[in-house]
């Protein structure tokens, strides 16, 4: 039993325990490429949100990880085969109801630990921070922790690289044989304000990427993803120490 992990441990445990932060893994169910399993983002969002939750806990943070809600915002990808959507409504909804639970039992903190990048929880945020003033809920998000280019040579941001070696890593039994691996090439739009990033517009994935990859996973490595999944966990637990220790009424200087 890991006690910062809600999910393994027990009432006769939480009769002592009380914690100060609670930490919301949000991840999706939707296809990866052709080699990686449609629960890639929830695999990498248990992982490195336990992982983190341990190092701080060990530190002396009292940290708890929620159960990671496993689907995400998916509306770019209505004809990909079972790729499950949760409209940002329901997102505020489910939020809200969870923030609700953790005020009423005097958990002031939650950081939304996201793990799809179809997910867009800022407005959100905002929206929760009107109604519940007296907690600080906020949003990491876990593959901009640290610089990627500094661990891996192919760019992307679904079943890259990245993804790839993490999953090769974590549940190397759930990737395909590398000769099943799509190229992740994916198409640019033809209006350039979109293409260089300072305009946007939801992709149609089945339009722009033919294996529903975006980025080359071709020299992704499980000694890759090890580095990698370190990396981020030790700043992120550092992260969590902070987030705990943290005085609710002195954050800025």
């Amino acid at each position: 039993m890991r006690p910062y992990i809600l999910a393994e441990t027990n009432w006769k445990a939480l009769q002592q325990e009380r914690f100060d932060l609670a930490v919301l893994p949000w991840a999706a169910t939707e296809a990866h490429n052709f080699h990686l399993p449609y629960a890639t983002d929830i695999i990498e969002g248990d992982a490195l949100a336990a992982e983190s939750a341990r190092i701080a806990w060990e530190q002396g943070a009292k940290v708890v990880v929620l159960p990671t809600i496993p689907f995400g915002v998916n509306t770019g990808q209505p004809d990909i085969y079972l790729d499950i959507n949760l409209n940002p409504s329901t997102q505020l909804a489910i939020l809200s109801d969870i923030a609700t639970v953790l005020n009423r039992q005097g958990i002031r903190k939650l950081l939304v630990f996201n793990s799809h990048g179809g997910n867009n929880f800022k407005p959100l945020l905002r929206e929760l921070g009107l109604k519940f003033p007296e907690m600080f809920i906020s949003l990491s998000n876990w593959p901009s922790v640290v610089d990627k280019s500094a661990y891996f040579q192919e760019g992307g941001d679904h079943a890259d690289e990245m993804e790839t070696s993490l999953v090769l890593y974590l549940k190397p039994e759930l990737v395909l044989d590398r000769s099943d691996w799509g190229t992740g090439r994916s198409k640019q739009h033809r209006i350039k304000a979109f293409s260089e990033g300072w305009a946007w517009a939801e992709r149609k994935w089945s339009e722009i990427s033919e294996d529903t990859g975006v980025g080359n996973p071709e020299f992704a490595s499980r000694e890759k993803g090890e580095r990698f999944f370190k990396a981020v966990t030790e700043k992120m637990g550092l992260f969590l120490l902070e987030l705990c220790k943290a005085d609710l009424d002195d954050l800025y200087e």
